[in-house]
C-alpha cells in the first residue's frame, strides 16, 4: 500500500536531552541510588548516516529501497524522503518506509535522504540516512541495417512507411520485451535501373530494456541481480535476432496508400545484424561498479555522453549541465563563459572580464613562485659581497692608524698593571695617546736621572734596594715618578 511521507516539525533540542539526563541525577540522588544516565539512551536526537552508493539497472520494472540499510526495530517509526533540489511530494514511499522506483531513467539519479522519527523513552529521536543514486545499464544492443526498393523517393512517403513498419513491429516488441527505434533513413537511385527504381536504407536500433524484461530478476542484491541481467541480456539477443529475422520473412512487401496515389510498394531486399557494445545516451563507463566494470553509469552533472561513446566527459568551457545523463551541455548565455570545464550550474557562467580578473588571481602564486628565488639569489649575493668589501676594507687600513691603536693598547696595559689613573685631556691638549707616551717617556727619563745623581751621591757604594713609587696624579701638574729607598731592617 502506498501512501504519502508524513511531516513533522524537527524540534532539534540537544538541551532537552540535557534537561533529562539533569532531572536523572537529581532524582537519583535524592532517593540515595547512584547517579547515572541511562546507557541505552541515544547521545543525541538527531544523528546523521552516509549509507553509500546505490546503483539501479535503467528500465527496471520496479526497484524498492529501504530507508535504513540495517532494520531497525523501533515502536511507531515516521518515515520521510527527500530528493535533493527537487519536490518531495513527487516521491513514492511505502508503510514500510521503502522508496519505490518504477521504469528508472537517467534523470531519476541524484541525492536522496531518508528520516526515521520515532520516541525513545519519552524523547524524540531522528535518524537520516543519505543515498547517492545512479542509474546503470549492461552494454548490449543490436543494430539492424534494412535495405527496400521503391519506385519513388520522396520524404512523404518515406516517412508513411516508416511510421507502417513500426506499427507492425509493435507486437514483436511486446512479445520480445525489447524497444525498437529507427535511427536514420535515407534514398538513393538503384545501380540496376537509376531512372525508376530506388532503394531506401533504414536503420534499426534495439534495445533489450523493454516493458517487463527484468521479469526474472527480483534479487535486491548487486551480485546475484547483475548475474541476471547478463543472462537475460544475452538470451534476449538471440530471441530478438531471430523474432526478426522471421518477421521480415513473413513480410517482404510493405503497400503503402496516400491521396491522389494507388499505392507504393516498399520491397524488402536486404537485411543485416550486427551487435553493439556502446553506452546509451548519456551514460558512460565510468567504473564505479566493481562488480560490472564495462557497465554503462549515468553521466553526473557537469558531463555529458555523445551518442554511441564509452566516457562520460567534462563539458568544455562555456558550457553547463545541470542533471544527470545528458547528450550534450547547455552553452551560457551571451559574453558569459565558465571558468574550468566540468561546470554543473549555470551560475558559473560569468562575463569574460570576471573571468580574467579572477585568471590574474590565480596567476599571481605562480607568479611569486617564479620572481621569488631570483630575488632571493641576489639578496644573498649581496650580502656576501658586501661581507667581503666590508673585510678587505678592514685589513687594507692604514699603518699609521694601525701602530697608534696597538700603542694606545700597550699604555692602557701598563696603566692597569702600575695603577696609574689617567689624567682626562684639557681643553687643547695632545690626544690622550700621545699624552700617555709622553708621560712613559719622561717618567723614563725623570727615573734614569733620579738614579744617577744618587750614584754620584753614594761614590759608588752599593745601594740599597730601591722600589719605584709613584706619586698620585694631581690636576695643578704632571705626574713625578719618584724613588724612595727601602732598607731592609735586621
Amino acid at each position: 500500500m502506498l501512501h504519502t511521507p508524513r511531516f513533522w516539525v524537527d524540534p532539534g533540542a540537544p538541551g532537552v536531552l540535557g534537561a533529562v539526563g539533569m532531572l536523572t541525577l537529581v532524582l537519583c540522588s535524592c532517593s540515595g541510588q547512584p547517579a547515572s544516565v541511562p546507557g541505552h539512551l541515544p547521545t543525541s536526537p538527531s544523528q546523521e548516516h552516509k549509507a553509500g552508493l546505490v546503483f539501479i539497472h535503467m528500465d527496471s520494472s520496479l526497484y524498492s529501497l529501504p530507508c535504513s540499510p540495517k532494520e531497525m526495530e523501533v515502536a511507531d517509526p515516521t518515515y520521510r524522503w527527500v530528493r535533493e533540489k527537487a519536490d518531495p511530494q513527487s516521491l513514492l514511499v511505502t508503510e514500510e518506509g521503502h522508496l519505490l522506483f518504477q521504469h528508472f531513467q537517467a534523470s531519476d539519479s541524484g541525492n536522496y535522504s531518508c528520516t526515521i522519527s520515532y520516541m525513545d523513552h519519552g524523547l524524540p529521536v531522528f535518524q537520516t540516512f543519505h543515498y547517492s543514486i545512479f542509474g546503470y545499464h549492461m552494454p548490449g544492443g543490436l543494430e539492424i541495417l534494412l535495405l527496400f526498393q521503391s519506385k519513388l523517393c520522396e520524404d512523404e512517403w518515406t516517412k508513411r512507411f516508416l511510421w507502417d513498419l513500426h506499427e507492425r513491429l509493435k507486437q514483436l516488441e511486446t512479445e520480445q520485451h525489447c524497444k525498437l527505434q529507427f535511427t536514420t533513413s535515407s534514398c538513393f537511385p538503384s545501380l540496376n535501373n537509376p531512372s525508376d527504381e530506388f532503394i531506401i536504407q533504414v536503420q534499426l536500433e534495439v534495445s533489450f530494456f523493454g516493458p517487463n524484461w527484468d521479469e526474472h530478476c527480483k534479487s535486491q542484491h548487486v551480485d546475484i541481480v547483475t548475474d541476471c541481467y547478463r543472462k537475460t541480456i544475452q538470451h534476449n539477443l538471440e530471441q530478438v535476432w531471430h523474432a526478426l529475422t522471421k518477421f521480415f520473412k513473413e513480410h517482404k512487401s510493405f503497400h503503402v496508400t496516400g491521396a491522389g496515389i494507388s499505392g507504393i510498394i516498399f520491397t524488402n531486399e536486404f537485411i543485416s545484424f550486427m551487435e553493439i557494445k556502446h553506452c546509451n545516451m548519456g551514460y558512460g563507463q565510468t567504473k564505479q561498479l566493481q562488480r560490472c566494470l564495462d557497465c554503462c553509469i549515468v553521466c553526473p552533472p557537469g558531463t555529458f555522453s555523445p551518442p554511441k561513446s564509452l566516457q562520460c566527459s567534462s563539458c568544455p568551457i562555456g558550457t553547463y549541465s545541470m542533471t544527470y545523463g545528458v547528450t550534450f551541455c547547455t552553452p551560457c548565455k551571451d559574453d558569459m563563459i565558465t571558468q574550468v570545464p566540468g561546470a554543473s550550474s549555470m551560475s558559473e557562467c560569468v562575463t569574460e572580464r570576471t573571468e580574467q580578473a579572477v585568471s590574474i588571481i590565480h596567476r599571481i602564486p605562480l607568479l611569486l613562485l617564479i620572481i621569488l628565488p631570483p630575488l632571493l639569489a641576489i639578496n644573498f649575493l649581496f650580502i656576501l659581497s658586501s661581507c667581503y668589501w666590508f673585510q678587505q676594507e678592514y685589513w687594507m687600513s692604514s699603518p699609521t692608524a694601525s701602530k697608534k691603536a696597538g700603542i694606545s693598547r700597550v699604555t692602557e696595559m701598563v696603566t692597569k698593571f702600575f695603577r696609574i689613573p689617567r689624567e682626562s685631556p684639557k681643553p687643547g691638549s695632545p690626544a690622550a695617546d700621545d699624552n700617555n707616551t709622553s708621560l712613559l717617556d719622561t717618567s723614563h727619563l725623570d727615573t734614569s736621572t733620579s738614579q744617577g745623581s744618587y750614584e754620584e751621591h753614594t761614590h759608588g757604594a752599593p745601594s740599597p734596594p730601591r722600589t719605584p713609587n709613584f706619586a698620585a696624579l694631581t690636576d695643578d701638574g704632571p705626574a713625578v715618578l719618584e724613588l724612595e729607598d727601602r732598607r731592609n731592617t735586621p
